[in-house]
């Protein structure tokens, strides 16, 4: 098996400029999205750092021999600390950044990640960028948010509604770039051909629930024309974000020209 993936980034229709990153890395088959917070260019800032750094630090610890900097989690196979350790690092840089250049202070990123490695995959985020799985029609959430709200939700003291129109919805309670340690949460999966996984930023869940989304998504589809019509649409509800969307196809390695229907990496982009 084989990822094949692509990803689009828009500013939106409101804001200024556009502060999220991704990543599309099919050599060590590692995709990312970071949602950079912190205004003016502070936020696009931390997300840059944060997907530059774990893009570095994965493909420097291909080898599997290579030592990770931190304690390994009995509970989770090689590749999840792997890139549990990657985005522990990124944190760290985004970190180091602050200290560096006081202008910078309040900045932060959410992140998503998405490693894949045989017939698995190793998904870990922090804040509220998601992670989805299609298959066989039905889409799946695979992350939770770190957000207030959902917290409440999780407790039993709002409703999936009311946590969609919340005030305090954009609220988040981790992020790389706040407190002086990240709490990562790592999962792993099995994969098979046919599998799509989104990667998305905030900017695309607020405009679009769930099963807006998977009315969006055609499995067969090319890849590029979904990312257009995701970020299209979640324009076209207000884009009151910035909106990135990476997706990623699980296919059979037929052992065939390589190049064959590949999709196109896409930018990120602003007005």
């Amino acid at each position: 098996m084989r990822p094949r993936a692509s990803g689009l980034s828009d500013v939106g229709v409101i804001r200024s400029h556009n502060e999220d990153c991704f990543d599309i890395d099919p050599g060590n088959q590692v995709f990312v999205v970071a949602d950079g917070m912190g205004g003016h260019s502070h936020g696009e800032i931390a997300s840059r750092i944060a997907i530059d750094s774990i893009r570095e630090f994965v493909a420097r610890t291909a080898d599997e021999d290579a030592t990770l900097p931190f304690e390994m989690d009995p509970r989770l196979g090689r590749q999840s600390n792997r890139l549990k350790s990657a985005i522990r690092v990124a944190h760290d840089k985004v970190l180091k950044a602050i200290r560096q250049d006081a202008s910078l202070h309040g900045m932060g990123t959410t992140v998503v990640g998405l490693l894949v490695d045989g017939d698995s995959a190793a998904i870990a985020h922090v804040g509220d960028s998601r992670c989805y799985r299609l298959r066989d029609g039905k889409l799946e959430l695979l992350t939770q948010d770190h957000t207030w709200v959902n917290e409440q939700v999780v407790a039993g003291f709002l409703s999936e509604e009311q946590a969609r129109v919340h005030p305090l919805k954009n609220v988040v309670t981790r992020a790389l770039g706040g407190d002086s340690d990240v709490d990562v949460d790592v999962r792993e999966w099995k994969i098979a051909p046919g599998d799509l996984f989104l990667l998305c930023s905030d900017g695309l869940t607020t405009m679009l629930n769930d099963h807006e989304i998977l009315e969006r998504l055609d499995a067969g589809a090319r890849l590029e024309d979904l990312c257009g019509r995701l970020v299209r649409d979640a324009n076209s509800r207000g884009g009151y974000d910035n909106v990135s969307v990476v997706l990623v196809r699980i296919e059979n390695d037929a052992g065939g020209d390589a190049d064959d229907e590949d999709e196109t990496r896409a930018l990120p982009r602003a007005r």
